[in-house]
């Protein structure tokens, strides 16, 4: 479970996020970066019916929420993250979620420097 400071929990703000952050996609996540002025660095997940069923989209949703927590050191100390999970995130394994998750979240870090 990702702390409370760090989730992000309304609409608004995964809006924002999806629309004004940097974008990076692999076959299974998109991940959406946008910067902050202040405060925590805030993720939030999106897992739609697309990928399963609700005990599918529940696991893909703790895979991912572990991953990130793992990562959060790494990321910059403000803004807003989104993990959008593609329907493929349903059929592999935590190893190539932890993969694709890097290979994304080094592309928008790079895209925004």
């Amino acid at each position: 479970m990702l702390p409370a400071a760090h989730r992000l929990i309304d609409a608004a703000s995964y809006r924002a996020a999806s629309r004004t952050g940097r974008r990076s996609g692999s076959r299974t996540l998109v991940v959406h970066l946008a910067p902050g002025q202040e405060g925590d660095l805030r993720v939030g997940f999106v897992v739609s019916k697309a990928v399963g069923n609700a005990v599918i989209r529940n696991r893909v949703k703790r895979r991912l929420r572990h991953l990130v927590r793992e990562r959060l050191t790494s990321l910059p100390d403000s803004g807003a993250l989104v993990v959008r999970a593609l329907p493929a995130a349903a059929s592999v394994g935590s190893a190539e979620l932890a993969v694709d998750l890097d290979r994304c979240l080094q592309r928008v870090r790079e895209a925004q420097r």
